[in-house]
């Protein structure tokens, strides 16, 4: 099986060699850079399939990191490691498309169930066994299996965590479904994060979707409830 390549970037020496030794002993291949600009110089040279990214570096913090980085790796997963656990910096992080923000200090156990969590809904812990699952709507096409979105043809860009909302939402469309079940069933584990952190995220997919009113689907929101993908007959 072929190896999960996990980017640290950190300028904390000590944080990222003890996230390292866990990251080892779990398997993954480790590369470490102590600043932002060392992180999007190995991005550019090699295959990695997950970037945990401190905020509080000097010169580029982690959010500038993380919005270069989606400029010309948009569905790389990355998880935001802070100090700051304000939520703004959450809802701050989460619209520049990650994947998951954690406060230190944190519990590496954690932190490993975190990135175990992220990549498998990435499509990269393990191999998918089952047929190829793809539904077509009214010309859109959701390939479930390649992990892939297009629209009339043309391939929709998403993040990790926002292909699995949608995903999810198209799966289930026709119901109304809650932030709380959103986050339950989406992020898959206990998520210590605002529900508003949903909102965030489906206002980035909306974003990258045809306007509403251009098609006969869409993601409607439902008042004191949460959110809905509804297909129109």
């Amino acid at each position: 099986m072929a190896e999960t390549n996990i980017l640290v970037v950190d300028d904390e020496q000590e944080i990222a060699d003890l996230v390292e030794i866990y990251l080892v002993s779990d398997g993954y291949k480790v590369f470490k850079a102590s600043n932002a600009q060392d992180g999007l110089d190995i991005l550019n040279k090699e295959d990695i399939h997950l970037c945990l990214l401190d905020i509080m570096m000097p010169e580029l913090d982690g959010f500038s990191a993380a919005r270069e980085i989606r400029k010309f790796r948009p569905n790389l997963p990355i998880i935001l490691l802070s100090a700051r656990g304000e939520e703004y910096d959450k809802i701050h992080g989460f619209e520049l498309g990650i994947d998951d923000y954690v406060v230190k200090p944190f519990s590496p156990k954690e932190l490993m169930m975190r990135v175990a969590a992220v990549l498998r809904r990435s499509g990269k812990a393990e191999p998918q066994e089952n047929a190829h699952e793809v539904v077509e709507i009214q010309g859109m096409k959701v390939d479930f299996t390649a992990r892939r979105v297009t629209v009339d043809g043309e391939t929709v860009d998403l993040s990790p965590k926002e292909y699995e909302l949608l995903f999810y939402m198209v799966r289930n469309r026709g119901v109304a479904l809650t932030r709380e079940r959103l986050i339950h069933d989406v992020w898959g584990y206990d998520f210590y994060g605002d529900t508003r952190a949903v909102d965030t995220q489906i206002k980035r997919i909306r974003q990258k979707l045809p306007a509403e009113g251009t098609v006969n689907w869409s993601i409607k929101t439902v008042y004191g409830v949460g959110y809905k993908f509804e297909v129109s007959r």
